[in-house]
């Protein structure tokens, strides 16, 4: 299967990935041919990358972060929990808080096991779904990120556990921010900007008051978005005042959004948001947690058409974990012309670079 930036798909091209809703309902399944009308509802919905089918790479696997049974699972317990809150009065927020902490708390662990459990590296980018509310999907893609990131930097159980819950609660706060600029397809309004800022210190009143959760999953609320130089928001506060998980979670959360499909905005793929990173590192975001999370995840995932130093081109078919800026390629074309397709390993010949991502490049 080859990925395939969905404003260059060809009409009649086969998905090879279902796309599915954030409820586990497929929208549109593998083996559908895409017609102009249904190419358009992809872009409409803010998909910006599809798998499609092709002879060439039919061998090429992408690695799920988690299952599907967990995924669906975990958008349930985390959409009808915030719902609640949502719904619910002052009065009656800290006892529903108490009673979701020990499913929240099941759900990370069975993140874990699952994150413990890969042999390859894993791209959020495998799965296409399609979300009523943006705020469930990152919470838990957050909550993934940082994990993975956790594990990386060899925290112990305990740590991983509180470093999960501050991930899945990092945005509770935006319970209280009005819809309509949450999802405001366009450039926020320097009012609107200010609410939207009001969601950190919210999320940390809410929980710090949350009997069954450590103080510091509060503060992983209040701090995600504080950065080194003091440039952040709700305090300003800087590098060695921020907690470790404050800043975990706060390349967890930037590189989520901005690779994530919405409406308003394509996604990047992620050795773009990678490069974002690290212009940001040291001066916005801890060096050494960047670092950490560039080894932990895909920077160029299977089935993404690369352009090599050499002039050739080709599909990304297989990941060498622990150097994932060189995966193993499908080599398709030399000098323009297409050839007898061939695997080359660029963890075995170091002169050969990726010079560019090639989504124009269809079955």
């Amino acid at each position: 299967m080859r990925l395939v930036g969905t404003r260059n798909i060809k009409e009649n091209a086969v998905l090879a990935k279902p796309i599915y809703n954030e409820r586990g309902k497929v929208l549109v399944n593998s083996g559908v041919k895409l017609d102009q009308k249904l190419i358009k509802r992809l872009l409409d919905f803010g998909i910006s990358y599809v798998y499609l089918e092709d002879k060439k790479t039919k061998d090429i696997k992408v690695n799920q972060a988690i299952s599907d049974q967990l995924h669906l699972e975990a958008m349930n317990t985390i959409e009808q929990s915030f719902q609640k809150l949502k719904n619910s009065d002052s009065s009656s927020i800290l006892l529903i808080m108490e009673k979701s902490t020990p499913s929240f708390k099941k759900l990370i662990g069975r993140v874990l096991e699952e994150l413990k459990n890969h042999t390859e590296l894993f791209s959020l980018m495998s799965d296409v779904y399609l979300y009523d509310n943006y705020i469930f999907s990152h919470s838990l893609n957050v909550t993934i990120y940082s994990l993975a990131l956790g594990l990386e930097l060899k925290l112990s159980p305990n740590q991983l556990e509180v470093l999960g819950l501050g991930a899945i609660m990092h945005d509770v706060g935006k319970m209280g921010v009005p819809l309509e600029i949450l999802m405001k397809p366009g450039k926020l309004t320097e009012e609107e900007y200010e609410v939207i800022k009001t969601h950190a210190e919210a999320g940390f009143e809410m929980l710090r008051k949350v009997d069954a959760m450590p103080l510091l999953v509060a503060h992983c609320a209040y701090q995600h978005h504080e950065r080194l130089n003091g440039s952040g928001y709700p305090r300003g506060i800087k590098d060695e005042e921020i907690h470790l998980f404050g800043k975990i979670i706060a390349v967890a959360d930037v590189f989520d959004a901005i690779t994530s499909n919405r409406v308003y905005k394509e996604a990047l793929l992620p050795h773009e948001a990678l490069e974002i990173l690290y212009t940001g590192s040291g001066r916005l975001y801890d060096a050494k947690i960047v670092e950490a999370f560039r080894k932990s995840i895909v920077l160029y995932p299977n089935g993404l058409g690369v352009i090599l130093s050499n002039g050739e081109k080709g599909v990304v078919c297989r990941q060498n974990k622990g150097m994932n800026e060189r995966p193993v390629i499908r080599i398709l074309e030399k000098d323009e012309v297409e050839i007898t397709p061939y695997d080359l390993d660029l963890s075995e010949h170091l002169s050969i670079v990726i010079v560019q991502c090639d989504t124009i490049l269809n079955p």
